[in-house]
Protein backbone atom coordinates (compact mmCIF):
# COMPACT_ATOMS: atom_id res chain seq x y z
CA UNK A 1 0.00 0.00 0.00
CA UNK A 2 1.61 3.75 -0.84
CA UNK A 3 2.13 5.75 2.04
CA UNK A 4 -0.60 8.46 1.02
CA UNK A 5 -3.15 5.67 1.30
CA UNK A 6 -1.81 4.05 4.20
CA UNK A 7 -2.30 7.63 6.34
CA UNK A 8 -5.73 7.40 5.41
CA UNK A 9 -6.89 4.25 6.42
CA UNK A 10 -8.47 3.65 10.03
CA UNK A 11 -6.17 1.58 12.30
CA UNK A 12 -7.52 -1.64 13.31
CA UNK A 13 -9.42 -1.54 16.71
CA UNK A 14 -6.73 -2.53 19.42
CA UNK A 15 -9.69 -3.11 22.72
CA UNK A 16 -8.87 -6.22 24.11
CA UNK A 17 -11.01 -5.83 27.05
CA UNK A 18 -14.05 -3.98 27.91
CA UNK A 19 -13.69 -0.34 28.69
CA UNK A 20 -15.15 0.75 32.02
CA UNK A 21 -16.60 3.88 31.27
CA UNK A 22 -19.38 4.45 28.27
CA UNK A 23 -17.20 5.23 25.03
CA UNK A 24 -17.83 8.57 22.41
CA UNK A 25 -18.67 6.54 19.51
CA UNK A 26 -18.12 10.13 17.56
CA UNK A 27 -18.46 8.75 14.13
CA UNK A 28 -20.57 9.56 11.63
CA UNK A 29 -21.13 6.34 9.91
CA UNK A 30 -20.53 2.26 10.53
CA UNK A 31 -19.13 0.12 8.12
CA UNK A 32 -20.95 -2.75 7.01
CA UNK A 33 -19.22 -6.18 6.61
CA UNK A 34 -20.64 -6.75 2.93
CA UNK A 35 -23.57 -5.15 1.04
CA UNK A 36 -25.91 -7.97 1.80
CA UNK A 37 -25.71 -6.97 5.23
CA UNK A 38 -25.90 -3.33 4.58
CA UNK A 39 -29.34 -3.63 2.74
CA UNK A 40 -30.51 -5.62 5.50
CA UNK A 41 -30.00 -3.35 8.37
CA UNK A 42 -31.85 -0.42 5.86
CA UNK A 43 -34.91 -2.67 5.53
CA UNK A 44 -34.32 -3.15 9.62
CA UNK A 45 -34.43 -6.89 9.08
CA UNK A 46 -31.13 -6.95 10.82
CA UNK A 47 -29.99 -4.43 13.89
CA UNK A 48 -27.38 -2.30 13.40
CA UNK A 49 -26.01 1.12 13.23
CA UNK A 50 -25.09 2.57 10.07
CA UNK A 51 -25.14 6.30 10.46
CA UNK A 52 -24.97 8.14 13.24
CA UNK A 53 -28.46 10.31 12.25
CA UNK A 54 -30.43 7.27 12.47
CA UNK A 55 -28.90 5.72 15.60
CA UNK A 56 -25.52 5.54 17.20
CA UNK A 57 -23.89 3.34 20.25
CA UNK A 58 -23.24 6.22 22.77
CA UNK A 59 -26.44 7.48 21.62
CA UNK A 60 -28.92 4.68 22.14
CA UNK A 61 -27.52 3.18 25.08
CA UNK A 62 -27.97 6.51 27.19
CA UNK A 63 -31.79 6.86 26.19
CA UNK A 64 -32.26 2.68 27.23
CA UNK A 65 -31.11 4.21 30.60
CA UNK A 66 -33.25 7.12 30.84
CA UNK A 67 -36.21 4.68 29.31
CA UNK A 68 -35.50 1.76 31.79
CA UNK A 69 -35.24 4.19 34.56
CA UNK A 70 -38.44 5.67 33.61
CA UNK A 71 -40.04 2.30 33.54
CA UNK A 72 -37.94 0.74 36.68
CA UNK A 73 -40.52 -1.33 39.36
CA UNK A 74 -43.49 -1.12 36.67
CA UNK A 75 -44.28 -4.29 34.37
CA UNK A 76 -43.20 -2.63 30.95
CA UNK A 77 -40.69 -1.72 28.92
CA UNK A 78 -40.84 1.79 26.91
CA UNK A 79 -38.44 2.81 23.94
CA UNK A 80 -36.37 6.54 23.68
CA UNK A 81 -35.32 8.35 21.30
CA UNK A 82 -32.62 10.79 22.27
CA UNK A 83 -32.40 13.84 20.59
CA UNK A 84 -31.09 17.67 20.50
CA UNK A 85 -32.49 19.52 23.02
CA UNK A 86 -35.77 19.62 24.96
CA UNK A 87 -37.52 21.73 22.55
CA UNK A 88 -36.29 19.39 19.89
CA UNK A 89 -37.80 16.45 21.81
CA UNK A 90 -41.29 18.39 21.87
CA UNK A 91 -41.55 19.26 18.33
CA UNK A 92 -40.39 15.67 17.15
CA UNK A 93 -43.03 14.52 18.91
CA UNK A 94 -45.91 16.69 18.21
CA UNK A 95 -44.37 16.62 14.14
CA UNK A 96 -44.09 12.69 14.19
CA UNK A 97 -47.91 12.41 15.84
CA UNK A 98 -49.55 14.77 14.33
CA UNK A 99 -51.04 16.47 11.47
CA UNK A 100 -53.05 19.14 9.43
CA UNK A 101 -56.55 19.50 10.98
CA UNK A 102 -55.81 17.83 14.52
CA UNK A 103 -55.68 19.46 17.97
CA UNK A 104 -53.53 19.44 21.36
CA UNK A 105 -55.50 19.88 24.74
CA UNK A 106 -53.21 21.76 26.91
CA UNK A 107 -52.89 23.96 29.79
CA UNK A 108 -52.53 27.65 29.80
CA UNK A 109 -49.10 27.64 32.08
CA UNK A 110 -46.98 25.67 29.89
CA UNK A 111 -42.76 26.58 29.90
CA UNK A 112 -43.13 29.70 27.53
CA UNK A 113 -40.99 28.03 25.04
CA UNK A 114 -43.61 25.08 24.42
CA UNK A 115 -46.58 27.78 24.28
CA UNK A 116 -45.06 29.82 21.44
CA UNK A 117 -43.91 26.69 19.63
CA UNK A 118 -47.39 25.44 19.50
CA UNK A 119 -49.02 28.95 18.71
CA UNK A 120 -46.39 30.24 16.24
CA UNK A 121 -45.20 26.81 14.50
CA UNK A 122 -48.05 24.02 14.90
CA UNK A 123 -50.91 26.52 14.37
CA UNK A 124 -49.92 28.03 10.78
CA UNK A 125 -49.32 24.11 9.98
CA UNK A 126 -52.79 23.49 10.75
CA UNK A 127 -52.75 21.72 13.86
CA UNK A 128 -54.37 24.24 16.66
CA UNK A 129 -54.25 24.24 20.87
CA UNK A 130 -57.14 24.08 22.93
CA UNK A 131 -55.70 25.67 25.97
CA UNK A 132 -57.57 25.04 29.38
CA UNK A 133 -57.30 24.21 32.94
CA UNK A 134 -56.30 20.64 33.43
CA UNK A 135 -57.65 20.37 36.83
CA UNK A 136 -61.49 20.86 35.54
CA UNK A 137 -61.99 17.36 34.92
CA UNK A 138 -65.11 17.72 33.88
CA UNK A 139 -64.19 21.06 31.57
CA UNK A 140 -61.08 18.29 29.86
CA UNK A 141 -64.23 15.64 29.13
CA UNK A 142 -66.36 18.23 27.67
CA UNK A 143 -63.63 19.45 25.48
CA UNK A 144 -62.67 15.92 24.33
CA UNK A 145 -66.54 15.13 24.00
CA UNK A 146 -67.30 17.79 21.64
CA UNK A 147 -63.90 17.86 19.93
CA UNK A 148 -62.80 14.37 18.61
CA UNK A 149 -59.93 16.19 16.43
CA UNK A 150 -57.95 16.35 19.84
CA UNK A 151 -54.98 13.72 19.21
CA UNK A 152 -52.86 14.60 22.11
CA UNK A 153 -53.15 15.67 25.19
CA UNK A 154 -49.54 17.49 26.58
CA UNK A 155 -49.03 18.39 29.95
CA UNK A 156 -46.48 19.41 32.74
CA UNK A 157 -47.17 18.74 36.22
CA UNK A 158 -45.55 20.32 38.41
CA UNK A 159 -45.73 23.42 35.91
CA UNK A 160 -43.24 25.72 34.77
CA UNK A 161 -43.07 28.46 36.50
CA UNK A 162 -46.20 27.92 38.58
CA UNK A 163 -45.19 24.54 40.01
CA UNK A 164 -49.44 23.91 39.43
CA UNK A 165 -50.30 20.00 39.15
CA UNK A 166 -52.24 18.53 37.17
CA UNK A 167 -53.85 14.47 38.17
CA UNK A 168 -52.12 11.97 35.83
CA UNK A 169 -54.36 9.02 36.20
CA UNK A 170 -57.23 11.25 35.80
CA UNK A 171 -56.75 12.88 32.78
CA UNK A 172 -55.06 9.90 30.76
CA UNK A 173 -58.21 8.09 31.88
CA UNK A 174 -60.37 10.12 30.32
CA UNK A 175 -58.11 10.93 26.87
CA UNK A 176 -57.86 7.19 26.26
CA UNK A 177 -61.70 7.14 27.02
CA UNK A 178 -61.53 9.59 23.46
CA UNK A 179 -58.86 8.06 21.83
CA UNK A 180 -56.27 10.34 22.82
CA UNK A 181 -53.24 10.05 23.58
CA UNK A 182 -51.74 11.59 26.70
CA UNK A 183 -47.52 13.36 26.41
CA UNK A 184 -46.21 14.83 29.89
CA UNK A 185 -43.03 17.10 30.44
CA UNK A 186 -41.67 15.10 33.25
CA UNK A 187 -38.19 17.66 33.34
CA UNK A 188 -39.05 18.85 36.77
CA UNK A 189 -39.61 15.58 38.90
CA UNK A 190 -37.25 13.46 37.05
CA UNK A 191 -37.84 10.02 36.83
CA UNK A 192 -36.78 9.44 40.68
CA UNK A 193 -39.82 11.11 41.84
CA UNK A 194 -42.59 10.70 39.24
CA UNK A 195 -43.00 8.02 36.92
CA UNK A 196 -45.96 8.99 34.60
CA UNK A 197 -46.15 5.52 32.99
CA UNK A 198 -47.56 4.35 36.53
CA UNK A 199 -50.47 6.41 36.09
CA UNK A 200 -51.09 5.92 32.54
CA UNK A 201 -49.87 8.34 30.15
CA UNK A 202 -47.97 7.11 26.62
CA UNK A 203 -45.03 9.53 26.01
CA UNK A 204 -42.98 11.38 28.61
CA UNK A 205 -40.54 13.95 27.57
CA UNK A 206 -37.55 15.45 29.41
CA UNK A 207 -34.87 18.17 28.75
CA UNK A 208 -32.44 16.36 29.38
CA UNK A 209 -30.07 19.13 29.94
CA UNK A 210 -32.01 20.13 33.26
CA UNK A 211 -31.68 17.72 36.29
CA UNK A 212 -30.63 14.43 34.21
CA UNK A 213 -27.42 16.00 33.02
CA UNK A 214 -27.31 18.35 35.78
CA UNK A 215 -23.88 20.35 35.65
CA UNK A 216 -25.01 22.86 33.01
CA UNK A 217 -22.02 21.48 30.01
CA UNK A 218 -24.85 19.98 27.58
CA UNK A 219 -28.36 20.23 25.71
CA UNK A 220 -30.38 17.22 24.71
CA UNK A 221 -33.82 16.09 25.03
CA UNK A 222 -35.36 12.41 25.19
CA UNK A 223 -38.57 11.06 24.18
CA UNK A 224 -40.06 7.88 26.08
CA UNK A 225 -42.74 5.83 24.51
CA UNK A 226 -44.78 3.03 26.06
CA UNK A 227 -46.37 1.70 22.55
CA UNK A 228 -43.22 0.89 20.35
CA UNK A 229 -44.90 0.65 17.06
CA UNK A 230 -45.33 4.53 17.43
CA UNK A 231 -42.28 5.31 18.95
CA UNK A 232 -40.51 3.04 15.89
CA UNK A 233 -42.77 4.61 12.71
CA UNK A 234 -43.61 7.82 13.63
CA UNK A 235 -41.42 9.26 16.82
CA UNK A 236 -37.70 7.71 15.47
CA UNK A 237 -39.23 8.17 11.86
CA UNK A 238 -39.43 12.54 12.82
CA UNK A 239 -36.52 12.15 13.86
CA UNK A 240 -34.53 10.85 11.62
CA UNK A 241 -36.00 12.92 8.61
CA UNK A 242 -36.36 16.14 10.50
CA UNK A 243 -32.25 15.72 11.74
CA UNK A 244 -33.11 16.09 15.80
CA UNK A 245 -30.73 13.52 16.82
CA UNK A 246 -28.91 14.22 19.87
CA UNK A 247 -24.82 14.15 19.35
CA UNK A 248 -22.80 11.11 21.02
CA UNK A 249 -20.90 14.45 22.93
CA UNK A 250 -24.16 15.43 24.44
CA UNK A 251 -25.02 11.70 25.10
CA UNK A 252 -21.92 11.05 26.67
CA UNK A 253 -22.20 13.96 28.84
CA UNK A 254 -25.83 13.08 29.94
CA UNK A 255 -24.52 9.40 30.90
CA UNK A 256 -22.07 11.07 32.99
CA UNK A 257 -24.72 13.25 35.12
CA UNK A 258 -27.10 10.55 35.32
CA UNK A 259 -24.83 8.53 38.02
CA UNK A 260 -25.40 10.81 40.44
CA UNK A 261 -29.20 11.85 39.73
CA UNK A 262 -29.93 10.33 43.51
CA UNK A 263 -27.68 11.78 45.98
CA UNK A 264 -28.45 15.79 43.70
CA UNK A 265 -32.13 15.37 44.20
CA UNK A 266 -32.27 14.07 47.55
CA UNK A 267 -30.08 17.43 48.41
CA UNK A 268 -32.33 19.71 45.88
CA UNK A 269 -35.54 18.54 47.64
CA UNK A 270 -34.26 19.33 51.07
CA UNK A 271 -33.15 22.77 49.91
CA UNK A 272 -35.85 23.45 48.37
CA UNK A 273 -38.26 22.97 50.56
CA UNK A 274 -36.08 24.71 53.45
CA UNK A 275 -36.29 27.56 51.40
CA UNK A 276 -39.91 27.64 50.85
CA UNK A 277 -40.59 27.40 54.36
CA UNK A 278 -38.66 30.58 54.92
CA UNK A 279 -40.08 32.45 52.05
CA UNK A 280 -43.79 31.45 53.33
CA UNK A 281 -42.56 33.86 56.33
CA UNK A 282 -41.16 36.47 54.86
CA UNK A 283 -43.50 39.50 54.71
CA UNK A 284 -42.21 41.05 51.39
CA UNK A 285 -43.16 37.58 49.74
CA UNK A 286 -47.43 37.52 48.66
CA UNK A 287 -47.04 33.75 47.86
CA UNK A 288 -44.74 30.95 47.80
CA UNK A 289 -45.09 27.67 44.93
CA UNK A 290 -44.03 24.98 46.10
CA UNK A 291 -46.00 21.84 45.85
CA UNK A 292 -44.45 20.33 49.27
CA UNK A 293 -45.91 23.05 51.05
CA UNK A 294 -49.42 22.45 52.98
CA UNK A 295 -50.71 25.75 51.78
CA UNK A 296 -50.00 24.69 47.85
CA UNK A 297 -53.36 23.86 46.57
CA UNK A 298 -52.04 20.88 44.95
CA UNK A 299 -50.33 19.35 47.86
CA UNK A 300 -52.78 16.21 48.53
CA UNK A 301 -52.27 15.55 44.40
CA UNK A 302 -48.62 15.68 44.49
CA UNK A 303 -48.16 13.90 47.44
CA UNK A 304 -50.61 10.88 45.57
CA UNK A 305 -48.55 11.30 42.74
CA UNK A 306 -44.78 12.23 43.40
CA UNK A 307 -41.82 10.72 46.09
CA UNK A 308 -40.84 14.05 46.21
CA UNK A 309 -41.21 17.62 45.72
CA UNK A 310 -38.69 18.38 43.47
CA UNK A 311 -36.13 21.76 43.46
CA UNK A 312 -37.83 23.80 42.06
CA UNK A 313 -40.09 26.51 43.55
CA UNK A 314 -41.54 30.48 42.70
CA UNK A 315 -42.77 32.92 44.63
CA UNK A 316 -44.40 36.39 43.91
CA UNK A 317 -43.17 39.74 45.42
CA UNK A 318 -46.25 41.95 46.19
CA UNK A 319 -44.25 44.72 44.47
CA UNK A 320 -44.79 43.69 41.36
CA UNK A 321 -42.03 44.02 38.05
CA UNK A 322 -40.33 46.58 40.03
CA UNK A 323 -39.74 44.54 42.83
CA UNK A 324 -39.51 41.60 40.74
CA UNK A 325 -36.53 43.24 38.91
CA UNK A 326 -35.16 44.86 41.98
CA UNK A 327 -34.55 41.52 43.55
CA UNK A 328 -32.87 40.47 40.29
CA UNK A 329 -30.41 43.16 40.50
CA UNK A 330 -29.32 42.37 44.03
CA UNK A 331 -28.74 38.70 43.64
CA UNK A 332 -25.01 37.94 44.61
CA UNK A 333 -24.54 34.77 45.95
CA UNK A 334 -26.67 32.49 43.74
CA UNK A 335 -27.07 32.50 39.41
CA UNK A 336 -29.14 34.92 37.03
CA UNK A 337 -29.64 32.27 34.24
CA UNK A 338 -32.41 31.30 32.14
CA UNK A 339 -32.15 27.20 32.86
CA UNK A 340 -32.77 25.13 35.89
CA UNK A 341 -31.68 21.56 36.97
CA UNK A 342 -27.95 22.53 37.76
CA UNK A 343 -25.61 21.95 40.96
CA UNK A 344 -25.51 25.44 41.60
CA UNK A 345 -29.30 27.94 42.12
CA UNK A 346 -30.19 29.61 39.00
CA UNK A 347 -32.85 32.78 39.40
CA UNK A 348 -35.27 33.63 36.54
CA UNK A 349 -37.67 36.15 36.14
CA UNK A 350 -40.32 34.65 33.78
CA UNK A 351 -42.15 38.07 32.36
CA UNK A 352 -38.58 39.34 31.16
CA UNK A 353 -37.42 36.01 29.45
CA UNK A 354 -39.10 32.69 29.76
CA UNK A 355 -42.58 33.99 29.10
CA UNK A 356 -41.34 37.35 27.46
CA UNK A 357 -42.60 36.13 24.02
CA UNK A 358 -46.20 34.84 25.98
CA UNK A 359 -49.18 37.52 26.68
CA UNK A 360 -49.08 39.47 29.49
CA UNK A 361 -52.88 38.38 29.70
CA UNK A 362 -51.96 34.71 29.28
CA UNK A 363 -49.33 34.94 31.53
CA UNK A 364 -51.50 36.78 34.22
CA UNK A 365 -54.55 34.47 33.90
CA UNK A 366 -52.34 31.50 34.80
CA UNK A 367 -50.53 32.83 37.49
CA UNK A 368 -47.27 34.40 35.36
CA UNK A 369 -47.52 37.73 37.26
CA UNK A 370 -44.33 40.22 36.76
CA UNK A 371 -43.25 39.74 40.28
CA UNK A 372 -42.86 36.59 40.24
CA UNK A 373 -39.21 34.78 40.75
CA UNK A 374 -38.31 31.42 40.10
CA UNK A 375 -35.79 29.85 41.74
CA UNK A 376 -33.70 26.38 40.70
CA UNK A 377 -32.76 25.51 43.81
CA UNK A 378 -28.86 24.31 44.26
CA UNK A 379 -26.96 21.88 46.45
CA UNK A 380 -25.07 24.72 48.06
CA UNK A 381 -25.50 25.09 51.92
CA UNK A 382 -29.36 26.13 52.15
CA UNK A 383 -28.13 29.27 54.75
CA UNK A 384 -26.23 30.98 51.62
CA UNK A 385 -29.05 30.72 49.51
CA UNK A 386 -31.52 31.48 51.97
CA UNK A 387 -29.07 34.56 53.16
CA UNK A 388 -28.60 35.53 49.32
CA UNK A 389 -32.72 36.12 49.03
CA UNK A 390 -32.73 37.51 51.97
CA UNK A 391 -30.67 40.74 51.19
CA UNK A 392 -32.09 40.63 47.54
CA UNK A 393 -35.18 40.97 48.37
CA UNK A 394 -34.70 43.73 51.08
Amino acid sequence: MHPDSFVVKEPQDNRTTAPHVLPIYATSSFVFENIDQGVEIFKNIESGHAYSRYANPTVDTVARKIADLETLGLDMKAEAVLTSSGMSAISTLLLGLLKSGDTVLSQGNLYGGTTELLSAILQPLGVDTIFTDLRDLNGVEEILRSKPSVRLLYCETPANPTLACVDIAALSELAHRHDTLVAIDNTFPTPLLQQPFAHGVDFIIHSTTKYLNGHGNSIAGIIVGRDHELMRKKVWRAMKLAGTNCSPFEAWLTHNGLKTLALRMERHCANAEALADWLEQHPAVARVNYPGLSSHPDHQLAKRQMRGFGGMLSFELGGGLEAGLHCMNRIRFCTLAPTLGDVDTLILHPASSSHLNVSKEIREKNGITDGMIRVSVGIEHVGDIIADLEQAIG
